[in-house]
């Protein structure tokens, strides 16, 4: 199974090419946002983007992000892997 999961950027580095650190369900993951940063890391902050395999993969609007955690909050009662995704291994 493939998943994009949505995530707030939350801090960033000096470059895109420096990890940023997204905050999924309350978890912190560092995450590459070279893909969808232009060049100025600080216009990412408080950005939402789907992140799959370690690599923000495009940017989406709060309302969003927050629809598709609702649904993948939902997945995640009747399967145990989105619930990993979403929450890591708390």
């Amino acid at each position: 199974m493939c998943l994009a999961i949505p995530g707030k950027i939350v801090s960033v580095g000096n470059s895109p090419m420096d990890n940023a650190q997204v905050e999924v369900c309350g978890v912190k993951r560092d995450v590459n946002i070279a893909l969808v940063c232009d060049g100025e890391t600080t216009d990412m902050l408080d950005k939402w983007v789907l992140v799959h395999v370690g690599f923000a993969m495009s940017i989406i609007d709060e309302e969003e992000a927050h629809d598709t955690l609702e649904a993948l909050m939902a997945m995640a009662e009747v399967e145990e892997d989105v619930s990993y995704f979403l929450h890591g291994n708390a």
